[in-house]
């Protein structure tokens, strides 16, 4: 019973908050699962893409830095990180909720077209703002490629089994 409640107690949402388990109590994957899927709904950015960013900006490593100073598990560049609030980029909770917040806006300024928002958080909003997605630029399109092969692969993992059990389809 008193591990049930602790258990409880672990995932409660406190403040509108949820408390994710403390390292010790849990691994970090879990830890940074569980802020992911906080301000994925927080900031209503679709949890699988988030999921799929993450995956190729750091594969969930919090301490990795890039050749061009990107840094942490969203792999956030400094000017980024100050303008969503991020002291800390390598702090996990800060780092997860500041790019969630980035895409939340990017999502809001290409009108919901996560292509669109998968090259700009590649590539920067002012680029794809003023190119679209034209793939001239090799990397840009490789990415986004990437990220719809890894957010379809991340839907359809959260799916139900029963579902192509009721619509007849094969998986």
């Amino acid at each position: 019973m008193k591990l049930a409640l602790l258990a409880l107690a672990s995932f409660t949402w406190c403040v509108g908050q949820p408390v994710c388990p403390q390292l010790g109590a849990a691994t970090l994957l879990r830890v940074e699962m569980c802020w992911a899927d906080y301000y994925s709904h927080a900031y209503g950015v679709p949890p699988a893409f988030v999921q799929a960013v993450i995956d190729i900006e750091s594969a969930w490593q919090p301490y990795v830095v890039s050749a061009k100073g990107a840094a942490g598990v969203m792999q956030l560049m400094p000017p980024t990180a100050f303008r969503f609030g991020v002291s800390n980029r390598f702090q996990v909770e800060e780092n997860i909720r500041g790019g969630i917040a980035y895409l939340a806006y990017l999502m809001q300024h290409f009108g919901g077209d996560l292509r669109l928002v998968a090259a700009a958080y590649y590539a920067g909003e002012q680029r794809i703002r003023g190119q679209g997605l034209q793939c001239a630029d090799v990397e840009i399109c490789h990415y986004v490629r990437e990220v719809q092969r890894l957010f379809a692969k991340r839907q359809a993992e959260a799916r139900p089994a029963s579902f192509y059990s009721r619509t007849g389809e094969d998986p």
